[in-house]
């Protein structure tokens, strides 16, 4: 499907893939107005967030690449540099992968790279934080005028433990294009797939940044935007 798409500016593109349960227009807004001057800013609503409505959401992470492949076309995109975070990200890996022709760079924030020994806990406490949100009239408010398609399956979809795709995120080096990972120094297992990815990869940049945990880009704005901007100045 052909994702509804929001873009500002002219340049080369700078993709932003949303976390989840925002849209393109609610997420990455400071990097949005940071470069939108100098790049075309293509901000997508995933599958079944925003406008880009569907309830098919059993192949998520495969269907978006093949989704944002097809938006690409749609829109006379060649190739781009791909910025994702948490849901986002997932995304960018998958789509770096399968359509690496399409990838100028990735830069990816709030990933996790192996399983973590306790991940049957982890798991559950992610659960149960975002369970708790259908608790709230004013959550369920909010998220209704913001999605068009029915949110509560992205929730329902986290459910199982085996919905994390770490089959990919444990090795990056079918990504051909330059990849910047970043974490927030917050969240020790994200940190460590930083220097994990790092160590292991030539091609992967790593960036740990101070005061922060999963949502990096929304939680130290300027310092995600100055190392975006730094890693696409090094690149051709």
């Amino acid at each position: 499907m052909i994702l509804h798409t929001e873009s500002f500016g002219t340049g080369e593109p700078l993709v932003f893939l949303h976390n989840g349960l925002l849209t393109g227009l609610t997420d990455f807004e400071f990097q949005r107005d940071h470069f939108k001057d100098r790049y075309h800013v293509v901000l997508p609503d995933l599958r079944g967030h925003g406008e880009s409505v569907s309830d098919k959401l059993d192949r998520f992470f495969e269907d978006n690449a093949t989704d944002l492949a097809e938006t690409f076309d749609h829109l006379g995109i060649e190739s781009a540099h791909i910025v994702g975070a948490s849901l986002g990200a997932l995304v960018g890996i998958f789509f770096a992968k399968r359509y690496p022709a399409k990838v100028k760079s990735l830069v990816i924030s709030g990933v996790i790279a192996e399983k973590p020994v306790n991940w049957p806990e982890l798991h559950k406490q992610d659960t149960f934080k975002w369970r708790q949100i259908l608790h709230y009239e004013e959550a369920v408010t909010y998220y209704n005028q913001m999605h068009k398609a029915d949110w509560r399956k992205f929730i329902e979809m986290g459910q199982s433990e085996d919905w994390y795709p770490f089959e990919e995120t444990q090795d990056l080096s079918a990504i051909d294009a330059p990849v910047l990972c970043m974490a927030g120094e917050g969240n020790p297992n994200e940190t460590k797939s930083v220097l994990y990815y790092s160590g292991k990869h030539e091609h992967v940049h790593a960036s740990v940044i101070p005061f922060a945990s999963h949502l990096v880009h929304a939680e130290q704005a300027e310092l995600h935007t100055k190392t975006l901007e730094l890693f696409l100045s090094q690149i051709d």
